[in-house]
């Protein structure tokens, strides 16, 4: 005979849910993640200490699929647009999938010190370029006290679009609106790329103390530069 189980039986395993606390997932995210800091022979400073600047570009070693998603395996600036010369700037990370170049001034015409800059970037200034929609990007941090924080994004971008921000794999910001730097004065079309523009607190969210990995991910439109994230502790 075939025994039929109420209904009553049945309910609590088919709905029964576990709760990981935000900080036992953030832990088990960190134990799990094979990317390492960046550093080479121009930086060897290991996770970017928060609060502080951090550079894009110092995104993790750990290679596809692991410290970062890219479209495609070819570095569109570093070793393309800027030619492998022997130049650590020109050659920087040629060899991995992101996307990197760096400021260039004193040129002519101008690129990235041109008259249409809502703010002006250092000279020489590594970025992640070239993004696209579903992008992403990890780096590792070092944050000295835990609390809110706000982030400023040194960056440009001819379209607008929405970027967010991961905090050891857990989603901290949402999606975050990038406003266009494209300026219909601009004489030069390739240029549009290169209105750099500061978004004061774009980001805002709350960091654990210690080590965390921080991921930016490329929501919409793409075709963004993107130099520095500054964070800084809200009193």
């Amino acid at each position: 005979m075939t025994r039929l189980l109420r209904p009553s039986l049945l309910l609590p395993a088919l709905f029964a849910v576990t709760l990981v606390p935000a900080h036992a997932f953030q832990a088990s995210f960190l134990a799990q993640y094979n990317g390492t800091p960046y550093h080479d022979a121009e930086y060897n400073g290991g996770p970017q200490p928060i609060p502080g600047q951090v550079h894009c570009a110092y995104y993790d070693f750990g290679g596809e699929g692991v410290a970062y998603h890219d479209s495609d395996a070819k570095n569109n600036g570093s070793g393309a647009l800027n030619p492998a010369n022997g130049a650590y700037l020109n050659e920087f990370r040629m060899s991995e999938g992101v996307d990197t170049s760096y400021t260039k001034f004193g040129l002519d015409p101008k690129i990235d010190d041109n008259p249409y800059n809502k703010v002006v970037p250092p000279a020489n200034l590594l970025y992640v370029g070239w993004t696209v929609p579903g992008e992403w990007f990890n780096l590792s941090v070092q944050v000295a006290q835990g609390g809110d924080y706000t982030a400023d994004l040194l960056y440009t971008s001819n379209r607008g679009g929405t970027i967010s921000i991961d905090v050891n794999g857990k989603d901290a910001t949402g999606p975050l609106t990038i406003q266009s730097t494209a300026d219909p004065a601009e004489p030069v079309a390739w240029r549009q790329w290169h209105h750099w523009n500061l978004a004061p607190a774009l980001a805002k969210l709350k960091l654990p103390a210690g080590k965390a990995v921080i991921t930016i991910h490329i929501l919409t439109e793409g075709q963004m530069n993107l130099a520095t994230l500054d964070f800084k502790k809200v009193n």
